[in-house]
């Protein structure tokens, strides 16, 4: 039977919206943060694409679901459409399944070739340099990049892992999830391979950035900003003071013309605190001035508001994760097996609603887009908070309009690899969801292997039909071809079982992140208050327009 119109339409016409509003949101976040004076049109466009295919890669998880979930009935049996198998099967597996592949080649290509290449490309800019000159230097640093993401595919393609269990029996009682899912060719293995050690590295970036956003956001939110017109008070105060300090060194010396290394050191300080100062005077009596800042402070109760949702928000994800992190402790089926789940045990609330919102389409993929944004939004509020750093050494700082090319382009890599760990911890957050959707199946004892109800009666003539089980939300204990995974599911499930590393790697890094999260809302509650110019100066800013007004 051909598949509906309906399937094609409700499944692929909303990802398409999202398609274009995740471009518009990828042109507006790298304009928005990156320096104006020194942009470059192939790093903003690296940057741009980038992110929008990682980010497509996410919004694709909920296509996959709604495709499972539309396949059945609510009482568990299957559509007209695809009562057939092997409908199901082709469905997913040319539609879902070439996308996938689709989008993750693409955000390898980025991640090993195209960043990296733009990214040295810009480092080779001088007024003496041609553009083949930098291109072959840009080749040439990136060429490493290249070598790694070779080896990783011959070793994902060639080298032989983990093989599935021969005895057959043996395995539908283990993983029944996985029964039917462990033909897998070598072409996604090495793609698999690939993704993980991108999505290892995304782990130690969300762990790092990620799980202190969540709480530095709201409490940003909630504690505000400083006074300005007070900052500004006590700002000119100290300026004073300074300068006062200042004043007396020179005083002191200005019958003589030597001057110990003491007061000269102690004086070359006086005069760097003083031009600081005056630059944070300055840009407060801007702020005291500006309409923008006074419209803000209007909107100061519903930035309290938002603190307080975005921060309940995150204690409901960190509980979400803890509950599936003790389920799998206490019922998984081992680091063999990547920790893998077959059944939850503990509730999840988070796993909850998505299935329920399901129902009422598209209400799920709202909040999906909503978490989603939300893990976004957190780790950038980290990244800024912290700084781009490599062990504890600071080498970028991300502030809106000042970015530098090379650090947006290191932005940009990090929330790619930051989502791409985020594919894997929603199996942890929302793990029936992700697998099944909302999909329902009727017992074993009263079904078919088509997952079709069958209503049993006695051979005794007085015997009446007994009554039809209740359907139940689809799990492991559904018999063979009652229920159908999403096919993210039966990737990283695959993945796991035959590299059972990296399975174990993500089962204790969201413990490790969930530590982080708790350590990270005591430095948050503890934090004081910004400024409100926090994000136009730094203390190791020197512009030559400041300099030159100082001297005026």
């Amino acid at each position: 039977m051909a598949i509906p119109h309906e399937v094609l339409a409700y499944g692929w016409i909303p990802f398409t919206v999202v398609v274009v509003l995740i471009f518009f949101f990828s042109w507006f976040y790298i304009r928005f943060y990156q320096d104006h004076s020194q942009t470059e049109v192939s790093s903003t466009l690296t940057a741009i694409f980038a992110l929008t295919v990682t980010l497509l890669t996410t919004a694709l998880v909920p296509v996959d679901i709604f495709i499972v979930s539309y396949m059945k009935h609510d009482n568990g049996t299957w559509k007209d459409w695809c009562v057939d198998g092997s409908v199901r099967k082709d469905f997913e597996e040319t539609s879902v399944t070439t996308v996938y592949y689709v989008l993750y080649s693409f955000v390898a290509l980025f991640a090993f070739l195209l960043m990296p290449f733009v990214y040295f490309y810009f480092e080779e800019k001088d007024e003496d340099v041609t553009t083949r000159q930098r291109i072959c230097g840009a080749l040439k640093y990136s060429i490493g990049f290249l070598i790694v993401a070779v080896a990783l595919l011959l070793i994902g393609a060639f080298v032989p892992l983990k093989k599935p269990p021969q005895n057959e029996t043996h395995w539908k009682k283990e993983l029944s999830f996985l029964a039917n899912q462990l033909k897998s060719n070598h072409g996604e293995t090495a793609l698999s391979l690939l993704m993980g050690f991108l999505s290892f590295i995304g782990m130690v970036i969300m762990i790092t950035y990620t799980a202190y956003g969540m709480t530095a956001l709201p409490f940003s939110m909630l504690k505000g900003f400083k006074n300005a017109k007070m900052e500004h008070l006590e700002v000119s105060q100290e300026r004073e003071s300074v300068e006062e300090r200042a004043r007396m060194i020179r005083a002191r010396h200005s019958a003589s013309r030597t001057m110990s290394r003491r007061d000269q050191r102690l004086l070359s300080r006086l005069e760097g605190e003083e031009r600081v100062l005056v630059r944070r005077e300055r840009h407060l009596q801007a702020v005291n001035l500006s309409w923008l800042n006074k419209c803000l402070k209007c909107c100061r109760p519903f930035e309290f508001v938002f603190g307080i949702l975005f921060l309940l928000f995150g204690l409901l994800i960190f509980v979400s994760l803890l509950l599936t992190s003790v389920d799998k402790a206490l019922n998984s089926l081992g680091y063999k097996y990547g920790y893998a789940l077959p059944k939850a045990q503990l509730p999840n609330p988070i796993n909850i609603v998505l299935v329920y919102a399901q129902k009422v389409f598209p209400l799920d993929y709202c909040l999906f887009v909503g978490i989603v944004l939300f893990f976004l939004y957190c780790t950038m509020s980290g990244i800024r908070a912290i700084g781009i750093r490599c062990f504890c050494i600071k080498l970028y700082k991300i502030r809106p309009r000042k970015t530098m090319p090379q650090a947006l382009l290191f932005l940009i890599l990090m929330v790619m690899l930051t989502m791409l760990f985020l594919n894997v911890m929603l199996f942890t957050l929302a793990p029936q969801y992700v697998m099944y959707g909302s999909q329902r199946y009727v017992p074993s004892n009263a079904h078919t292997t088509d997952g079709t109800p069958t209503n049993h009666t006695s051979t005794n003539k007085t015997a009446v039909p007994t009554a039809s089980p209740e359907p139940r939300a689809c799990d492991t204990d559904a018999g063979e071809g009652a229920c159908i995974m999403t096919r993210a599911a039966v990737f990283l499930n695959r993945f796991f079982y035959k590299v059972w590393f990296f399975g174990a790697c993500y089962y204790w890094g969201t413990w490790v992140f969930l530590v982080m999260y708790v350590i990270g809302l005591g430095v948050s509650i503890a934090k004081k208050r910004k400024s409100v110019v926090d994000d136009e100066l730094d203390s190791s800013d020197y512009d030559s327009s400041d300099d030159e007004m100082i001297s005026a």
